[in-house]
């Protein structure tokens, strides 16, 4: 009988460079040989571009990329495996208890631990302790798969009742379940396959909850400073409170009432809390009109600012003030003054593309009572132009100008900072796939930016994912560091969009081929929206912020 030839395969080290090793093994083995290369620990792989654990046996020839803590997918990895190391300590700890993780918090994650007596910091010291066990022992992750009545049973047991919950809407007939000691969960995606590789966190009392607190991906091996952001907190604190009012916080819970036909009502009441929420930013600003001539809206991407602002000036309107709006996109400098980017492209994002002088120059003239020519920039021949379109404010009549440097000061720096009103707007979602397994808001961003670039912009979601990372860098320079500058946080997030923009969001991304690098993302995406029943999107009102994404909004002409 003629042997086999060894099997062998290649893998893309750091730099561009190639090496060939023998296959037949798993991932960790082979990692475990060329770790070298690498700046951090590997977590995962891609093997012809498939996201593969590293339990994982390579059995055929294939091309495979390591990835570390150093890139995005292996830092979520990272962060997930750590996620059930800790609810793993707490179980050990506290049986009874039950945590939830709730959001991102500084460069951590929060977490609530609900216990009695409540949590206290020798708690959490002893939570510490207990994952650094854990983790020197070295255990191994284990990964089983289990058909969807064996995963009823094992949530029940552990009480888990949210996870059963989402089971009942679950696509697939098994579930992969993880664990680490005698508890079995899954947070929907992959893990490390040992508790060794998680030598970089730390956990901080911070009442009345938990941060989990990790490497960033430019930063493996250094735990950054927990930023304590008491404005975005508590703008998180009411989103929870918004949850409590609709009656759930979970994905299950919510195909519930949407199986159940009750989910217009949900849908009304969602509405109803944002534009109270408007309102009341409508009647601070009218409290202070005497003061206030420029409201400056800022916000990450796909956030909703452009709808926001129409909403606050119609409520600013009902108050009898009579903003008027300024676009900053018009005080462009000349394309060839444009600052360029790491890649040596244009900066559009960069603070310096604007003419800050001219800028200022005609807000003094503008609140000063003044008339001014307010130029429009030409996007085709990247200049400034004038045609005539002269302003003049009147009574009441105080600025707003919507942007992603709305809270530096530099923007306007000629206004003192009394005469003026920031607003920070973003999707902070409270919605949960279940108590363990949040909903990342950059997840939810991204989704709302597919639909919205291929309904009005003609881009597939290939080329948005694309350039997702740039804009990401662009709001880590330019919004994140600044969000505490604001005076009031909104958040434009619907608990119910995800299931409106499920299906809509799930053609484009099957779009994408797996040779493409983007094709990682696009599964995860649409594994992650499997989880939610498809609600149309009838029920959606024309002034919602969610139609600045799937169309008919009454505030634009399409």
């Amino acid at each position: 009988m003629t042997e086999k030839p060894p099997i062998t395969v290649d893998v893309l080290l750091p730099g561009g460079k190639v090496t060939t090793v023998a296959g037949g093994r798993s991932l960790l083995e082979i990692s475990e040989g060329i770790s070298g290369f690498y700046t951090s620990s590997i977590v995962a792989a891609l093997v012809d571009n498939k996201l593969t654990e590293l339990g994982s046996v390579i059995e055929k020839p294939a091309i495979i990329q390591f990835l570390d803590l150093t890139t995005t997918e292996g830092a979520r990895i990272y962060r997930r495996s750590l996620t059930i190391l800790l609810i793993q300590a707490v179980y050990d700890l506290f049986p009874e208890a039950v945590v939830k993780v709730e959001h991102s918090l500084g460069k951590g994650l929060y977490c609530e631990i609900h216990k009695t007596p409540e949590l206290s910091a020798a708690d959490v010291a002893g939570v510490e302790k207990r994952m650094w066990q854990l983790v020197n022992r070295d255990l191994p992750i284990k990964k089983r798969r289990a058909t969807l009545h064996e995963a009823e049973q094992v949530f029940s047991r552990q009480g888990f009742d949210d996870k059963v919950y989402l089971l009942k809407y679950w696509v697939k007939d098994y579930l992969s379940l993880y664990s680490i000691g005698n508890l079995e969960d899954t947070l929907y995606g992959y893990h490390v396959p040992r508790t060794g590789l998680l030598q970089k966190f730390a956990l901080e009392f911070y009442r009345p909850g938990v941060v989990l607190r990790f490497p960033d991906e430019k930063d493996p091996f250094t735990i950054p400073p927990l930023i304590k952001q008491a404005k975005l907190f508590e703008i998180f604190r009411e989103s929870e409170k918004w949850g409590t009012i609709l009656g759930f916080d979970t994905v299950g819970a919510m195909n519930s009432l949407i199986e159940k036909g009750q989910i217009p009502e949900v849908m009304r009441v969602a509405e109803a809390l944002h534009e109270k929420k408007i309102a009341q930013i409508a009647d601070m600003i009218t409290e202070r009109k005497e003061e206030i001539c420029v409201i400056l809206i800022a916000g990450p991407s796909s956030s909703g600012k452009t709808t926001f602002a129409q909403r606050l000036r119609i409520q600013l309107l009902v108050n009898g003030m009579r903003p008027y709006p300024i676009s900053i996109d018009d005080y462009f400098v000349d394309r060839e003054h444009t600052p360029l980017d790491e890649s040596n492209n244009p900066d559009f994002e960069h603070i310096e593309a604007i003419d800050i002088p001219l800028f200022n120059e005609h807000l003094l003239h503008l609140i000063g009572g003044e008339e001014v020519e307010i130029p429009t920039f030409n996007f085709a021949n990247g200049v400034r132009e004038y045609h005539g379109r002269s302003i003049k404010l009147e009574e009441n009549q105080p600025l707003i100008i919507e942007g992603i440097h709305g809270l530096n000061e530099q923007l306007t720096r000629s206004i003192p900072r009394r005469r003026k009103f920031k607003i920070y707007i973003s999707a902070l979602t409270a919605l949960n796939i279940d108590r363990h397994t949040r909903i990342h808001t950059t997840d939810t961003r991204l989704l709302r930016r597919i639909v919205r670039d291929a309904q009005f912009r003609g881009t597939g979601a290939l080329e948005t994912i694309r350039r997702w990372p740039s804009v990401r860098r662009g709001e880590e320079r330019n919004i994140f560091h600044m969000q505490e500058e604001a005076d009031i946080m909104f958040n434009s997030s619907l608990v119910y969009e995800l299931a409106v923009i499920k299906e809509i969001a799930e053609f484009l991304l099957h779009k994408i081929d797996q040779p493409e690098p983007e094709y990682v993302d696009a599964k995860r995406l649409l594994a992650f929206l499997s989880s939610f029943m498809p609600l149309a999107p009838d029920n959606v009102p024309s002034n919602s912020i969610l139609r600045e994404f799937i169309g008919e909004s009454c505030f634009f002409v399409e």
